[in-house]
């Protein structure tokens, strides 16, 4: 899928979810689902704000945090915490499953994708019998980047 035909598709999403939650289809909660579709990777909140206004487009950190919260309840974002005080968001639309690795030292985040974790969860299904609709895997650990800030510190 070109990356227009999902910008169409996206924004489709959200007009629906919108008409069906009865909430106004405001241009700004589209130029902010734009903002992220057209982004790579994770991102938080504030990030996403500062890419705004550097385009010279006025919103407000509230109109960010709430249209954030839109896109959630309608699964176009995903939001992930890592760590206690480190949530990000990516972009869940046309995206396949994976988890991560997070580097306690720099916060770098690498994405993976293992299809012995689907066996995994394909075998908890049937053990439990237990639907899973969603997962999230993340490992914690140290980066070994030669670049990473935290390399030089003492574990």
């Amino acid at each position: 899928m070109t990356a227009e035909k999902k910008m169409n598709k996206v924004k489709q999403l959200l007009t629906e979810y919108l008409d069906q939650k009865k909430l106004r289809k405001t241009p700004e909660r589209f130029a902010i689902l734009e903002e992220i579709y057209q982004e790579e990777g994770h991102f938080d909140a504030d990030a996403l704000y500062i890419a705004m206004r550097n385009r010279n487009f006025r919103v407000s950190r509230a109109t960010i945090y709430n249209t954030l919260e839109v896109l959630l309840d309608c699964q176009l974002i995903k939001k992930h915490q890592f760590g206690e005080n480190l949530a990000l968001y990516e972009k869940s639309y046309g995206f396949k499953q994976h988890d991560h690795l997070i580097c306690a030292d720099c916060n770098k985040i690498m994405e993976f994708c293992d299809p012995r974790v689907h066996i995994i969860q394909q075998m908890i299904e049937s053990f439990y019998n237990f639907e899973i609709t969603d997962h999230s895997l993340n490992f914690y650990g140290n980066c070994m980047d030669e670049d990473c800030p935290g390399k030089n510190n003492v574990h």
